[in-house]
């Protein structure tokens, strides 16, 4: 059994978080109430598949209960008690919990240095508990958001200490980064900038997220007018359940966190990932169709089913992955995989042979009409764009020196954002080098006898 231990942070980290174990539950017939299959409709062969891993997400309690591993982290009370008092409310552990009281204000060194700082050893208790309850960790999963103060402040402190502790384990990410066009927060590119600097030395798998193309795929794929953040946060947790499902489910092609990293991750920086989903389409016509693999894999790779604005067409990808559920051929798999490859060929790195891994995952997604589906995670060069676009936004206002005193006030130094600004300009630089490479440059790099 590896069990992950997930952890949610900040309003956007919990908002999406809480959709994420409605998805999750409903995948394993897990009531509000936490016990499975409270109506005793499923019959015995298909409840032992469902129960089988049941455990990598959740942990027995007594009178056959399963509860989360999660722990939720604020440092406001108010989304905290709204998750409680909701639908999942009472799926969780009361101490599964940290709260704060007076907030980070969107301020990344409240929540890395000040207040965050303050609670971090009572949430380090809490996933401590967790890790000890564990029979043999995969790793950790954080969901937050990279532009406000808690989930990117605390969130990456966090993440910090845990690297310290758990070395060994596999870090994921699921960061929210500020969109291109919609700025909620006037300080974003501070924050995400200073979040970015911790993403790149201590997560291992990041895959990025943001709200606009999330609004673009819910506007144009799943026609829904005017979306909710609910809307917005179910594709997220589609996609979560998607990349974890060969580790709760039997299979043909297991993919576990670790094998995503091994196959995903050419070198160590290079590690933030584009993520998509599919089948998406609008409800009314989805009765209408019948999904076959290569829909899917169709789907998966356009650039509209992307989950960050950055387009892959602006880059080429160095690796990717596709994880299919429900009862598919593995042989129509590889043959998809291969017309891809070979169809699109320009998109692909040439240095890198065959560069899409797959996998297959028996059981099909709990999605209305739909026996299959598909969950991508590409690492493509022209995830660039969304880190240049953000130093752009973080060096204008870094060199008038705007708005730094809340900063400085609560004991950062500006070295710090300097410091982050050239690693996030050395990260866009290694993108583009990859990018340009050819197979003719390796060869000149280490002389042909060598190769």
């Amino acid at each position: 059994m590896r069990e992950i231990v997930h952890l949610q942070a900040g309003q956007a980290g919990n908002q999406i978080g809480a959709k994420f174990w409605e998805t999750i539950a409903a995948e394993h017939e897990i009531s509000a109430n936490g016990v499975f299959d409270e109506n005793g409709e499923i019959e015995q062969s298909k409840a032992d598949v469902l129960q089988e891993n049941v455990n990598v997400y959740f942990s027995e309690a007594c009178g056959s209960r399963y509860v989360p591993r999660a722990i939720m982290l604020d440092l406001e009370p108010s989304v905290l008690d709204e998750i409680y008092s909701g639908s999942v409310g009472s799926l969780f552990k009361p101490d599964a919990a940290v709260r704060g009281t007076s907030g980070a204000g969107n301020n990344w060194a409240k929540g890395h240095y000040t207040e965050g700082a303050e609670l971090i050893d009572q949430a380090l208790d809490v996933a401590r508990k967790e890790v000890e309850d564990c029979d043999c960790l995969q790793g950790f999963q954080f969901v937050h958001s990279i532009g406000g103060g808690t989930g990117s402040g605390m969130g990456t402190l966090l993440l910090s200490k845990l690297r310290e502790e758990y070395p060994d384990r596999i870090m994921v990410s699921y960061p929210v980064f500020p969109s291109p066009k919609v700025s909620d927060v006037v300080v974003e590119p501070y924050n995400a900038t200073l979040s970015i600097h911790q993403l790149i030395e201590n997560a291992d798998e990041v895959m990025v997220i943001d709200n606009e193309a999330l609004h673009q795929i819910c506007n144009k794929t799943l026609k829904v007018q005017n979306p909710t953040f609910g809307d917005l946060n179910n594709l997220v947790s589609s996609v979560m359940a998607g990349v974890t499902c060969c580790l709760r489910f039997p299979g043909q092609l297991n993919s576990d966190l670790r094998k995503l990293g091994v196959n995903l991750i050419p070198f160590p920086r290079l590690h933030f990932f584009q993520i998509g989903f599919a089948p998406l389409g609008s409800p009314a016509s989805s009765a209408y169709r019948k999904v076959s693999v290569g829909d899917l894999t169709q789907q998966i790779f356009q650039a509209s089913n992307m989950m960050a604005a950055a387009d892959p067409r602006n880059g080429r990808y160095l690796t990717a992955s596709a994880l299919f559920r429900g009862q598919v051929s593995t042989k129509d798999v590889e043959d998809e995989m291969l017309k891809v490859q070979n169809k699109n060929s320009a998109y692909f790195v040439e240095w890198i042979p065959n560069n899409i891994k797959s996998s297959v995952c028996n059981i099909a997604p709990k999605i209305p009409q739909a026996d299959l589906s598909a969950t991508f995670i590409g690492n493509t060069t022209a995830m660039q764009d969304v880190f240049r676009r953000i130093s752009d936004q973080f060096s204008v206002m870094f060199r008038r020196k705007a708005f730094l005193h809340w900063y400085t006030g609560e004991g950062m130094d500006e070295m710090e954002f300097t410091e982050a600004e050239s690693n996030e300009n050395d990260l866009i630089a290694e993108y583009q080098q990859y990018q340009d490479a050819t197979a003719e440059d390796e060869d000149e790099e280490y002389g042909e006898d060598e190769v």
